[in-house]
């Protein structure tokens, strides 16, 4: 079930490529047909082959391109084959707007097989392997329509992922040289907490950095505000949800499954990757708050959510793991709906920024009233679920005892006040009296935006009854 489910965009997005410039019908049909196809045999592969492990390639005995379903790789598989077929009929209407569909829609079908990989990848090489795969299956959304504009920031998007990279592949090769496999192990991979202690303390943090390029931990955070300039559905989902979280969710693999908390745990290592994630936090909000293109907001919003789940992550306890994964699904919910709001007052209105909004919420009273809700939810107002996110954020820094840990709730707390003042400021003053004296025709979008929309909401309302026992899942299937 897992290969026929990364086999099917693979095939999707050759037939689209192969239509050359025929039949909007067929490719939206393709589109859509192996987009769902893929969810649905992701969803029987969680049911019926979690734990199997597939080898495609055996290069040598320790480099295989080999893939599992393991609890991590669950929750990561789980949310992107639920947001994938929104955000490609929200694409659909979006991309009528835009040139060459079917480039878009074949890289972003690629994208879903890649993004999938890297959840079900069983080993560090087919991680490392598929993670820079990914950038070059991206690269081309980001620079989609080739403006000047979209070229800069593909580029850059480009320099900071591969520049990168050959950080990430110092840290793998050191697995491969101390240990005679690379493949996940919770805990950390025996054999390298026998290695020379101070190497590998560097090599970690050369790893955290490698893979932190996708969660834009500062300093590597610059290409993601750039990348803004890409269409609505690129930002949406990719530089929102999958590419980015592929960056957590790589970095949460090489700290608990690869190196491990107690090689780690207390050390100078420790302390900078908390200090980065930290410091990413503020600087971050600091910057939404005085950006005011809106998608640029947003992209700051998301650096600084995305070291929310670093933070977690690099408290090196059960309870941190669980906070960050708990985030990373949340956010996700959350991002995703933002930046379809935004991009839907981009298309039904040219706006783009926040001083723009004003009495908008009278012609577009949907999009803005689902745009004031996500504003709610990601300041982490109770009961909402990223209040519940964020309290176990807190709760897993104070009980961790590091110093860092316990002044990272201090900026945990100061950043939902810049939350605050980035998001609701523009979401309240878009239902004030609009600028002109006459409201305008509704502007509100189409079926196929409004779809992410309205499931969107009803996901975030049902998981605040549900935030628990999505906890409670995420204790059971991480093995803590």
């Amino acid at each position: 079930m897992l290969l026929i489910a990364v086999l099917i965009p693979i095939a999707g997005s050759a037939l689209i490529f192969s239509l050359g410039r025929k039949g909007r019908r067929i490719r939206r049909w393709i589109a859509i047909t192996s987009t769902v196809a893929t969810s649905v045999f992701v969803c029987l592969a969680l049911l019926t082959e979690p734990g199997r492990s597939y080898v495609l390639l055996e290069f040598t005995p320790r480099m295989t391109i080999a893939f599992q379903l393991d609890g991590m790789g669950t929750v990561f598989a789980g949310l992107i084959a639920f947001l994938w077929p929104l955000a490609m009929v929200y694409a659909f209407e979006y991309m009528e707007h835009e040139p060459s569909e079917n480039a878009f829609f074949g890289q972003y079908l690629l994208s879903y097989a890649m993004t999938l990989v890297i959840a079900s990848s069983q080993n560090l090489f087919t991680l490392y392997f598929f993670f820079e795969s990914l950038t070059l299956a991206t690269v081309f959304l980001v620079a989609h329509g080739f403006s000047r504009r979209s070229v800069y920031a593909a580029r850059k998007y480009l320099y900071y992922s591969l520049g990168a990279a050959s950080l990430g592949f110092l840290s793998m090769i050191s697995v491969l040289v101390y240990s005679d496999t690379t493949a996940f192990v919770y805990g950390g991979i025996p054999a390298l907490q026998q290695a020379p202690h101070t190497m590998m303390l560097l090599l970690f943090v050369l790893g955290f950095f490698g893979f932190g390029v996708k969660a834009a931990v500062f300093p590597l955070h610059g290409w993601l505000p750039t990348a803004s300039v890409a269409p609505t559905p690129v930002t949406s989902l990719l530089h929102a949800v999958a590419v980015v979280n592929a960056g957590v969710f790589s970095v949460a693999r090489l700290a608990y499954y690869v190196y491990g908390p107690t090689l780690i745990s207390g050390t100078w290592a420790q302390t900078l990757c908390l200090s980065m994630a930290a410091f990413t936090i503020l600087f971050a909000s600091a910057r939404a708050v005085h950006e005011q293109h809106l998608k640029r907001r947003l992209a700051f919003s998301t650096i600084s959510n995305l070291s929310y789940m670093l933070f977690g992550l690099m408290l090196l306890t059960p309870l941190g793991l669980k906070a960050g994964l708990l985030h990373m699904i949340f956010h996700s919910l959350v991002k995703i709906t933002l930046f379809s709001c935004a991009g839907a007052i981009m298309v039904q209105t040219g706006r783009q920024y926040v001083q723009e909004l004003r009495g908008l919420g009278r012609q577009m009273p949907i999009v803005m009233t689902v745009f004031a809700f996500c504003a709610v939810e990601l300041v982490g107002i109770p009961p909402f679920i990223i209040f519940q996110s964020k309290w176990a954020l807190v709760t897993a820094g104070f009980q961790s005892g590091h110093i860092v840990g316990i002044l990272g709730v201090v900026v945990l707390l100061i950043s939902a006040g810049f939350t605050a003042a980035y998001l609701l400021k523009p979401a309240v003053t878009a239902f004030a009296l609009p600028l002109e004296r006459r409201a305008g025709e509704k502007r509100d979008p189409g079926w196929q935006m409004r779809t992410l929309f309205f499931v969107m909401v009803a996901a975030m309302l049902s998981l605040v009854l549900l935030g628990k026992p999505i906890a409670d899942y995420l204790t059971h299937m991480v093995g803590l």
